[in-house]
Parts: structure tokens; sequence; C-alpha cells
């Protein structure tokens, strides 16, 4: 049991007292204590009281008990053991009187049915190289952990010389290349980086290795990290639609679903198995840029025996929902979603999160028995299957795309509530100041009398909100393919058990979180900004910041190609395109959204409440919404046309330094394989393309026809 240890500092009045008596009364312990907050609408006194009970009645008491519960068992999507946690959920979310409901979908997972690895030494012997990983979890049920694997590598064996690549990237491949060493027809091995693991086995086996074995360095790691190979996002059998019951499916053998999988088979190692490997490796010393302590990188003469076995099939995945229906705007809808599935226990990725989500739903039934309902509906999802590649909530993107287009005002979205100290932050630039102003009303977990904001502003990077262009998490289908804006939430960048059967509640409980302020922290801004979204009668969107922002990218691009500095590791060509579009369409964005801004003063100031201003106020919040779709593109990234965003999304080349404009950071990464005629052409292109994204936004801010 975790004890409550924050108290209150200042003199409640009678109707807080009163409020908290109720809540102790009917929760029985304590309640932490956040700072007073600000009112933002000066013309909702209601909102703003229910926004303070909602602050009061967290308790870390029960988001432990919760965490506690959801992670007794392993629960790996598509398995017999997921649908206790589907049940768990469902059961919270009815047990507190909410409307709930699920969506199945089936969808092609992979499993492992077998693997071993032994590694053959010059003097004769044999090391068999444990792949096995108990986590000693209490009360865990470690039989059920799914042994280490890589989520549809194909089946297949090697017998082949073990090669060191560093982190598999084409800079590393060129390294070795300068010292004479080949990695065709041997086992590659190398440590995790920033590149998705299927990218570091496409690279590998486009440069001849027959496997490959990734490692996770660390003086913590330990265990095997498990993990996806797979391209893109959603069921591969239904690229672009939802896989329903009697939906269109492709067959297993169509060239469009074969693409989505590597073609040589991979495995993840422990560290404690990559360092028996490497320290018998011989042949050339690693580069000095590599920094890593190695003698000598191969091939050989250590010589590995590997065997994958594991088999895709189709499998039903559960989305559960739970629904507030708005008072006022009952089409209108703020999401806040999580997933569910983990690849063993999940204690942090993902069941920090859903713990959070629910008390989030516990606080929310309160503050209705209280007499609160939303002006906007807001919708709880526990998303099913993120492990395999966003699977759930990409086939729910997919099969409400049309309504998500015109009526979700934001998607928010946790992942690993906590994963360690430090909060971080990411969101479409519209929501910073929603963000900035939430996190000055929630108490720091780490820092006793401050707020987070408080506490993120004193750090080297300060007040830093990350972008949205990664696909790693939930919000990479409602950003990137419906347009939706959103925000990811979490505390702490990285944790030694990541994807291991160590990711257990003893983590969380002895080093993650031991008293679960952090979980409370998570919990209180995540809850909060819904609130916000859902209550507030002009949506608090700034999307002055987002043009600030696209002016910074703007003078990014600039600088990097007037100084012809490569964006791409073999780019060196100066590229004499022009980005006087990018000016004029920002300028276009600044324009609208600085009206819009004003109309939205002027609507707050309204003291009446007729229809003519509710009409105002409706039509202005439809366009703050609908804004961030005309980012969108019809046609998406070329080559990758599910990725519709051009100004957020995954570049095509992962080591590409272009983290914005996607489809100019593909143009640019292409433009090595070009004539300078054709590569300008590409650029210059792809930079209208965007022009003209930026330029549907500030139309549709303004609203008006042409």
């Amino acid at each position: 049991m975790v004890e409550t240890v924050w108290k209150g500092t200042s003199k409640p009045s009678a109707l807080c007292t009163f409020l908290l008596l109720i809540i102790l009364c009917i929760f029985g312990f304590y309640s932490l204590h956040y700072p007073h907050s600000t009112e933002i609408n000066p013309n909702a006194p209601n909102a703003l009281r229910f926004r303070q009970i909602f602050l009061s009645s967290a308790t870390n008491y029960t988001i432990a008990a919760y965490l506690r519960a959801l992670t007794l068992h392993p629960h790996l999507a598509g398995t017999a053991p997921s649908l206790a946690t589907v049940n768990y959920v469902v059961s919270h979310f009815k047990n507190l009187s909410l409307q709930t409901h699920t969506a199945q979908y089936k969808t092609l997972l992979s499993y492992p049915t077998h693997s071993s690895l032994s590694a053959h030494f010059t003097n004769g012997t044999v090391h068999d190289l444990s792949l096995s990983e108990p986590s000693k979890n209490d009360n865990g049920d470690d039989a059920a952990v799914v042994q280490p694997y890589h989520a549809y590598s194909p089946s297949g064996t090697a017998f082949a010389k073990a090669v060191f690549v560093n982190y598999g990237r084409d800079v590393d491949f060129e390294a070795i290349k300068e010292l004479n060493v080949s990695v065709k027809g041997c086992v590659v091995i190398a440590r995790r980086g920033d590149l998705p693991r299927g990218i570091v086995v496409q690279k590998a086996e486009e440069n001849g290795a027959v496997a490959v074995l990734m490692y996770t360095e660390g003086e913590e790691v330990k265990g095997f990290e498990r993990g996806t190979v797979m391209s893109g996002v959603g069921d591969p059998l239904s690229p672009g639609w939802a896989a329903v019951d009697d939906a269109e499916t492709l067959e297993l053998e169509d060239t469009q679903v074969l693409k989505r999988f590597p073609n040589i088979p991979s495995m993840p190692l422990s560290v404690r198995a990559a360092q028996i490997i490497l320290d018998s490796l011989g042949g050339a010393p690693p580069p000095e840029i590599w920094r890593v302590h190695l003698r000598a990188v191969g091939p050989g003469p250590t010589i590995l025996n590997f065997t994958y076995q594991g088999e895709k099939k189709v499998a039903t995945i559960h989305n559960v929902f739970a629904v507030i229906r708005g008072s006022e705007e009952p089409d209108r809808y703020v999401l806040l979603g999580n997933h569910r599935d983990a690849w063993t226990y999940g204690a942090v990725d993902p069941n920090s999160g859903t713990a959070a989500l629910l008390d989030i739903a516990r606080r929310y039934a309160l503050m209705m028995r209280l007499g609160w309902q939303p002006r906007r509906t807001i919708i709880l999802c526990s998303w099913d299957a993120e492990e395999f590649g966003m699977i759930g909530s990409t086939e729910w993107v997919e099969q409400n795309l049309v309504n998500l287009g015109s009526k979700a005002v934001a998607y928010l979205n946790v992942d690993c509530a906590v994963q360690g100290p430090g909060f971080f932050v990411g969101a479409t630039p519209q929501l910073d100041s929603l963000l900035l102003e939430v996190t000055k009303k929630v108490k720091d977990p780490d820092s006793e009398g401050s707020t987070v904001y408080e506490k993120w502003a004193a750090t080297n990077a300060g007040t830093n909100i990350q972008r949205l262009s990664g696909v790693d998490s939930d919000f990479a289908p409602f950003v990137q393919h419906a347009g939706v804006p959103s925000i990811d939430i979490y505390y702490g960048r990285d944790f030694p058990v990541y994807h291991t059967a160590f990711d257990s509640y003893e983590w969380m409980k002895n080093n993650g979180d031991p008293l679960f302020h952090r979980h409370v922290a998570v919990a209180g801004i995540w809850g909060l900004l819904a609130l916000h979204l859902a209550d507030d009668s002009i949506l608090p969107f700034n999307y002055l910041s987002y043009a600030e922002q696209l002016q910074r990218y703007k003078r990014i691009l600039s600088n990097l190609l007037d100084e012809n500095v490569s964006l791409h590791p073999t780019y060196k060509k100066k590229k004499n395109v022009s980005l006087h579009p990018l000016t004029t369409s920002i300028q276009e964005l600044v324009s609208a959204a600085k009206e819009a801004e004003d109309e939205a003063k002027i609507l707050r100031q309204q003291e009446t409440t007729g229809d003519s201003v509710v009409l105002k106020k409706r039509a202005l919040n439809d366009r703050l919404m609908l804004a961030e779709r005309g980012f969108l593109d019809v046609d998406g990234l070329q080559g990758r046309q599910w990725f519709k965003h051009l100004i957020y999304g995954p570049p095509g080349d992962h080591e590409s330094k272009l983290d914005f404009f996607p489809g100019v950071a593909d143009a640019i990464s292409q433009s090595t394989r070009m004539s300078q005629k054709e590569s300008q052409a590409a650029i210059q292109h792809e930079i209208w393309r965007v022009s003209r994204a930026i330029q549907r936004a500030a139309r549709a801010l303004e609203g008006e026809l042409t």
C-alpha cells in the first residue's frame, strides 16, 4: 500500500471542505493537494469548481491498486490472458456507471514458436546462449511470458560468422566497408539506437546479411527487448481500411503485405549474450567514432548457429471505450487514449498510463455524481495491439475517419505515463499555450512547493515541447492520418527494463515511481487538459504558436540549403530552391491566427448567451478544430500514401536530420540518386505541397470561401 503524503496548506472554503468530506467518505483515503487553479474562462465558474474537484480527488493509492491489478499476468495482444485486462477495464468503466462499449477487429499478429542460438568458438567449444528471461515477478506468471522475439520476423536459420555493425545505420555499414569488412553471408550484431528495428534489419539485408541480432546496452539494462519489425502502422491485411468482420482482407502472400515484413530473420539478445559473442570477435578494430569497448568487429571467427520459428495468424483484438456525453455539443469529441496490451507485464509500458486513465475515469464519475456534465463529449479509449504497430488505434481511426475529421476536437495520448523522473510532452503547436497553463496548476511530484511547470522550466531544455513526427505511439494515426490536434505526455525518457519481463509492478514500486506521485501528476495534467478542451466555451487553441513553429522550420531549412549543409550523410550538392512559397503561406496563417485570436477575445467577453453568440462560438470553434486538417494532403507522402500530414510525419529515410516537412525530407534524401535538375525540381515540388497545405489550414481558420 502506498501512503498519501501530500497535505493541504491553504484554508479551503466551506464548499470545498464539504466536497472533500464527500470524497473521503466515498473513497476512504486522503487526497493529494494541488495549487488552486487560475480561472482561464471567467464566464465559467462552475467549470472552474469542477476542475478543482478533479485535482483535489487525486490519490496515489488508487492508481497503485489499478496498476497492481493490471500487471498480475502478462497480457500480449491476441492471447487469452489479454482478455483479463479487457474485462478489467470494461468492468471498471461499467462500475462507474459510464457508457461503455468495445470494438473488435480481426488482425494479423505474430508469435514465436521456437528459437535457439549457439556460439561456435575456434577452440572447438560450443556455447548455448540462454534465451530465457525469468523476471521473478512477485505473484506473477513467468511461465506465460512470451519468449523473446521480434514480431513479424520471418522464420529462418543461419550458420554463419558474426559481425558487429554498431547501430546498423548507413554510416555504420560505410564505416566497416572502409575497414574492408563485409557483412555478406554473416549474422549481424547491432546495438539498439534511434533506428526502428525493422529498418536495421532492412539495411542489414541490403548489405547481404543473413540474420540480425539486436541488444540494448546500459549499466542497468537486463533482459531481452522485444518489439516489432513490421513497417508502417495498422493491420497489414487491411491497409487503409478497418479490419472488421466480413471486411476485405488481402492474402498473406500479397505483394502489398509482404513488403511490410523483412526477408531475413531477427531476434533480440540480452546484453550478456551479446557480450559473449562480441568478446570473441577478431579482425579489424572498430572505428573510434563508434566509442565502443570492443577489440574487433569481425567477421568471425566465431560462428553463430541461429534458428527462429514463428507464426503469423489472425487474432481478435479489443478496443474499449467509455463515453461521457456532452450536454451542449455532444457531437464534438475530446479523446483520451492509452494502449492496454503489453509484451510482458507492462507496468511501465503501457499500464502506468492505463492506471492513470482508470483514475481519471473514477474522478470524472465522481464529478458526474456531483452534477458535472461536460459541454462536449469525452471518450476514454483503451487500445489493443499497439505493440505490434499501433494496430488497435489505427483500425478504429480508419473505421471512423469521416466522423473524426468533422467532429474530433483533440486526441490526448499517454503511453508510458511514468518511466522515471522529468516531465516530457509532445504536441501539435496550437496546443502549446494550453499545455503551459495546465502544467502551472499541477503540483510537481518531485519538488515540494513547485508546480510541474516550474520544475519543467528550470531544466536545461526549458519548456521544450516535442513534435509528433514519430510513429511510436497511438497519436500517429490521429495526427498523421486524420489530422486531429494531439498531445503525448510522459514522465521519464528511458527505462532499463523496456519491453522485457522485468517491466513489472515491483520495478515500478522500487524504481520508477515508488510513491506513485508521478502517476498522479500525469493523470492531473491529462485529465485537466481534457476538461479545458471539453468545457471551455472557446477552444483553447492558439495558431500563432503553429505559425511561429513553421517560421522556425523555414529558417532551419533555409539555412541548411543556403549553407550547403548535409541533410543526409551522402547529400553534398547545393540546391537552389525557392522558399518564397513557404514565406507567403506562413504569413497567411499568421494573419488568420491573429484574426481568430481577436475574435476569441471578443466572444469570451460576451456576457450574453443568446443564440447569436452561441452560433458565433460554435463557428469559431469549428474553424479552430478543422484548421489542423488543412495540413493533410489527399495523396499523402510519396510511396507512403497512408501518411497524409505534410508538416509532421516520419521521413522515408530514418537517418534524415529533418524532423518536419517529411515530403521535403524524402525529396532531399532521394536527390542523391537524381541529376541536379531533377533533384531541384523534386525538392521544389515538395516545398510547394507544404505551402499549399499551410494555405489550406489558413483558409480553414478564416472560414471564408475565396
